[in-house]
């Protein structure tokens, strides 16, 4: 699983390092496809193909279903890390989430996410009294999310 947050930078060529304890789970390459909420989002490939099942499950006659198969697809990057452990994100996707030289690399228990730090902040502080508050079993939270 992808856990904790890192603050990290991006160096004149787009690539930052790797947290460390993420290495294991991408040794056999990584997907970094837009996010949802303005962030960039780094898959396992086995993960990102069974995600991408679950989209193509869907009917593509529905024009929401269509969009999000081409938006997904769309700017999707194959890569790996270097001897060094960086990663290479491409300049589409950096515009897409707004990156600078810092980032913020956070779990997301299945992948990892990047975010420019102004808009981590600005979502996690917005979203962390509701979190708080949480009194439901989670199925009822998120009812009909799959």
């Amino acid at each position: 699983m992808f856990l904790s947050t890192y603050p990290l930078r991006l160096d004149e060529k787009g690539r930052f390092f790797l947290p460390s304890k993420y290495r294991p789970q991408l040794e056999d390459g990584l997907i970094i496809v837009q996010g949802q909420d303005d962030c960039l989002a780094i898959y396992p490939p086995q993960v990102f193909e069974q995600t991408a099942g679950r989209i193509l499950e869907q009917w593509s006659t529905h024009q929401d279903v269509r969009a999000f198969q081409r938006m997904l697809g769309a700017d999707a990057g194959e890569s790996r890390f270097d001897k060094q452990g960086r990663v290479s994100v491409p300049a589409e996707l950096r515009e897409y989430a707004h990156l600078d030289r810092d980032i913020i690399v956070t779990g997301a228990l299945d992948h990892a996410e990047i975010w420019n730090p102004d808009l981590w902040r600005q979502y996690r502080d917005a979203q962390q009294p509701e979190y708080s508050r949480i009194d439901k079993p989670i199925g009822q939270v998120f009812s009909g999310v799959r």
